[in-house]
């Protein structure tokens, strides 16, 4: 299959998957997160999603570039899977405090992201050094707040 068609067929899987603004309270427990189908710690934060109380369904493609760019993830906030929960993008690792603080404040932004793969969040091993900044997918990246 060419690039085209792989970028075609992906755009295509992708807007099934599109919720409305107005997504029901069900459908905010419900998660569709794209991955890697080879990282692991992928599947650590999709664990601890689920044991929080989401439903999450798994998509899995070696080129996540045509999500980002679907659901405008910077590439200075990109991380290595895209979930999107409540018609919110929450690009990387996450903690559901934050994930729960935005379905609950509903801001006007396209989600939220930490960047990269730290150490010491869902999904990954070891200890934090320090605080971490979690950015709000819109214009100039505002920070959302700090784990």
């Amino acid at each position: 299959m060419n690039t085209l068609m792989k970028t075609f067929a992906m755009f295509a899987l992708l807007a099934g998957f599109l919720l409305p603004s107005g997504a029901s309270a069900e459908s905010v427990k419900d998660v569709t997160l794209y991955k890697n189908p080879y990282c692991t710690c992928c599947e650590g934060h999709v664990a601890y999603l689920r044991q929080n109380g989401f439903k999450v369904k798994v998509v899995e493609a070696e080129d996540l570039s045509p999500v980002k760019e679907i659901y405008a993830v910077p590439e200075a906030l990109q991380s290595c899977h895209t979930a999107v929960i409540g018609g919110y993008v929450v690009e990387g690792h996450v903690s559901v405090g934050f994930i729960h603080r935005l379905l609950a404040e509903k801001p006007g932004i396209v989600g939220i992201s930490l960047p990269g793969m730290p150490m010491g969040v869902p999904g990954m091993g070891g200890e934090k050094s320090g605080p971490l900044v979690v950015y709000a997918i819109a214009p100039g990246a505002p920070v959302y707040g700090t784990e």
